[in-house]
């Protein structure tokens, strides 16, 4: 099964020790949607994923990756 990774709570604390309550103001969406997604519980849509890159400079592949996890079916 492959998950999708992120680095988003790096990418905050880089960024000036970001909160996740200022991520998600400046994205427009909730607080609840940034925890679900550093803890990798929720796959952002592209567009969101586009967002999120564009906040912190980087690509989507430095922001996002795919995480193969045990149990893997090919």
């Amino acid at each position: 099964m492959t998950t999708i990774g992120n680095h988003i709570r790096r990418l905050r604390f880089e960024h000036g020790e970001m909160t996740q309550a200022k991520l998600a103001e400046a994205l427009g969406i909730t607080r609840q949607t940034i925890i679900a997604l550093e803890a990798e519980r929720y796959a952002p849509s592209l567009e969101l994923a586009m967002k999120i890159s564009e906040v912190f400079g980087q690509s989507i592949d430095d922001t996002f990756f795919r995480r193969e996890t045990e149990g893997a079916q090919t």
